[in-house]
């Protein structure tokens, strides 16, 4: 029985991915396999020693100690997509409200008093003040082409607009999803003196802390619109307060609470709906749960943010999954240690990403208890599991 502790309210249909033969799932679990979260900071809790993975149901990780995890051989999964058109759909909500200062115009008419008559002809004579632009012809940047910032230009390109992006580091999956009408920028600096509308969809790292600043706002065009339903972070906020103010930007649409921007008259602050619809909360639960369960049950290792993919059939006999340091002769020393105890290795696949490495052996025969304890013994494993 796998115990699985839920540190936030996971959505049904991903827990039904569990068997409850197999799985005990609750907020209450001593000595947990797995964790499953959503927003749930786990920087200030004690990491049971129990635990063999984390499963964040979102694509953002910066709630869980992806570095103390990886130091104990602890993959952490997230689920990146499952919520890519709950963003999309809000991204293109946020440049229409913007753009025809909807949120404006609806405070300004629901703070108006008198009669119907009455209502109407103030409204009438307020409305002028309201005028905005519409989307065709004007240029979106999107930096950040993953699975969000790819249906984003998708959908801008839709709504007829032209749409510039920028990403070094785009997938080849990515690249053939996204439509060949989107321009390539050859740098933040390039798409931002190019485009009316800026919007993100990268991680928060120190490369992408404050890429909109005063610096490179200085660069964008006169009148853009700045939108971050990224990450809080990514967007200088007092920078941006005063190129409100000055009348450089034209506005700025966030799903980030915070004080400085908060009550400005052009600016859109939502309270992080990104990810929050029905559909987003269950693709991404039901993502994870089934990561989590090919981990636990075949050592197979799908969408880790700090493990490499490794993805091997089961075979009949017995399956060892060790995570180690990405250091030379490890490989050698596994299968050595196993040829000394007689296992017949009958598949094997080696995987590394950045410092870590995890390797999956099939051997014919049960594995003797003193054959994992030599392969822990090993300078650099952190983790060995035998999978039953």
């Amino acid at each position: 029985m796998y115990k699985i502790l839920t540190l936030n309210n996971i959505s049904v249909e991903g827990l039904a991915k569990l068997p409850r033969e197999r799985y005990e799932v609750g907020s209450d679990i001593e000595s947990p396999d797995a964790i499953m979260l959503r927003s749930f900071k786990m920087h200030d809790m004690p990491i049971p020693a129990s635990l063999k993975a984390v499963a964040r149901a979102g694509a953002g990780v910066n709630n869980v100690p992806v570095g103390i995890l990886t130091e104990m051989g602890i993959p952490v999964f997230n689920a990146p997509g499952a919520n890519a058109n709950a963003v999309k759909e809000l991204v293109l909500a946020g440049m229409l409200l913007a753009c025809r200062n909807i949120c404006q115009a609806w405070d300004f008419v629901r703070h108006l008093e008198g009669d119907d008559a009455s209502l109407s002809k103030q409204a009438e004579a307020g409305k002028k003040q309201f005028v905005g632009f519409e989307l065709p012809g004007k240029t979106l940047g999107v930096i950040g082409l993953g699975a969000i910032g790819v249906m984003v230009a998708n959908a801008a390109k839709a709504l007829g607009m032209d749409v510039i992006g920028y990403d070094p580091k785009i997938t080849v999956q990515a690249a053939w999803r996204l439509s060949a009408d989107v321009r390539q920028a050859i740098s933040v600096d390039d798409l931002l003196a190019q485009s009316d509308f800026v919007t993100f969809h990268v991680p928060l790292v120190e490369s992408t802390k404050h890429l909109i600043n005063r610096e490179s706002i200085r660069g964008m065009r006169d009148g853009a619109v700045v939108l971050n339903f990224s990450r809080e972070g990514i967007v200088d906020n007092e920078a941006v307060g005063e190129a409100l103010n000055a009348g450089k930007l034209y506005a700025y649409v966030t799903d980030f609470a915070n004080n400085a921007l908060k009550g400005h008259e052009r600016v859109i602050i939502l309270p992080h709906l990104g990810a929050s619809t029905r559909q987003a909360e269950d693709n991404c639960a039901v993502m994870v749960a089934e990561q989590v369960r090919d981990f636990l049950e075949n050592g197979n290792i799908r969408n880790s943010v700090n493990f490499p993919e490794v993805v091997m059939p089961m075979s009949n006999g017995a399956r060892i999954a060790i995570a180690n340091a990405n250091v030379p002769n490890m490989v050698g020393q596994i299968s050595t240690t196993m040829a000394q105890a007689g296992l017949n290795i009958n598949d094997l696949l080696n995987k590394s990403r950045d410092q870590i490495a995890y390797t999956l052996v099939d051997v014919d025969e049960s594995v003797p208890p003193d054959v994992i304890e030599k392969l822990r013994a090993i300078d650099g494993v952190l983790n060995v599991r035998l999978i039953p």
